[in-house]
């Protein structure tokens, strides 16, 4: 009995010491990884305990555990607000252009690319294409507002070849949403272009070659082979950016927009930080963020369990 006692206790030893030295193993990366951790914990998860203000009418004197209550009073203001119909329309507007945008155009580019036999060519058009999605909203949004004033370099461009009176870019409307999608267009599509060459990559040359035995030409290796090669990819990348509906990129709208174009220029972001930060309706401002901030959690949601379901991807 003692012995079968022995043999049942010591096969436990080496798997329990076995689990213990692969917790000790990487104790050093998550050391590494503990500075992030923290950061993100600080200035992520602790600040959330100020959605508290969406449901108080908050002074910063009393405080957040001093402000009186007033329930779901900023939320029935902000629906009953035409101005937040509005700014919420602008919001899905550019955020909805952009997606489709940058999802189209870096398809074809890069199809188009694949097509380049020089090496050397097609390096550099990458790293050309590629390079503005470095540059910051800042830098950019300076240079653009140069470039697009009534005397700016395109102005008098237009002026000269075409003979038309100068164009409002930043200042009309209907110009500042064109102006606003082309340029986040032109910035990022280079980027999202290093997406579909990856996947260009993976597809094995074999298919070309039998394609080429069979007699097809370039154009219907492209019909069948590649394009059907990357529609799980754009799948992919298409329902993740569902989560992305409402945002509009804040710093790139804040350093272009004006008073003169807020009917059409505003959105979400901009706006609360004007009522927050520069008008101090802290309450009402966070109101307007937790609204959006749910509506991005269930869109992230729903694009993640779209995209396992159309194309097997997902990370958990």
């Amino acid at each position: 009995m003692e012995a079968n006692t022995i043999q049942q206790v010591n096969p436990g030893k080496p798997l329990r010491q076995s689990r213990k030295k692969k917790v000790k193993q990487p104790w050093m990366l998550h050391l590494m990884v503990l500075p992030a951790a923290v950061m993100v914990f600080i200035f992520s998860y602790i600040p959330m305990g100020g959605i508290l203000m969406a449901f108080q009418d908050y002074k910063p004197k009393p405080g957040l555990f001093g402000s009186p209550w007033v329930g779901l009073k900023h939320f029935e203001y902000m629906w009953q607000n035409d101005y937040f119909l509005q700014i919420t329309w602008n919001t899905l507007f550019f955020a909805g252009t952009k997606i489709i945008m940058n999802l189209i155009i870096p398809f074809f580019f890069a199809l188009l690319l694949n097509e380049v036999r020089k090496m050397a060519l097609k390096r550099t058009i990458q790293t050309l294409v590629y390079l503005p999605h470095f540059l910051s909203w800042v830098t950019l949004s300076g240079i653009l507002i140069d470039m697009l004033a009534q005397t700016g370099l395109i102005n008098q461009f237009i002026s000269s070849v075409f003979g038309i009176k100068p164009i409002f870019f930043l200042g009309d409307g209907s110009w500042f949403r064109f102006t606003i999608i082309f340029s986040d267009v032109w910035k990022e599509f280079g980027f999202n272009m290093i997406i579909f060459l990856a996947a260009l990559s993976g597809i094995s040359p074999s298919l070309y070659e039998a394609a080429e035995v069979d007699g097809a030409g370039r154009w219907k290796q492209t019909i069948y082979i590649t394009i059907p090669a990357l529609i799980p990819i754009a799948i992919v990348v298409a329902t993740l950016a569902l989560g992305n509906v409402l945002n509009a990129n804040f710093d790139q709208v804040f350093n272009l927009y004006s008073p003169l174009i807020y009917q059409q220029g505003d959105i979400i972001d901009t706006f609360v930080y004007r009522e927050g930060l520069l008008s101090g309706q802290f309450s009402f401002a966070t109101a307007v963020n937790l609204f959006k901030s749910a509506i991005s959690l269930i869109l992230i949601v729903i694009s993640y369990r779209l995209a396992y379901r159309f194309a097997g991807y997902r990370i958990f």
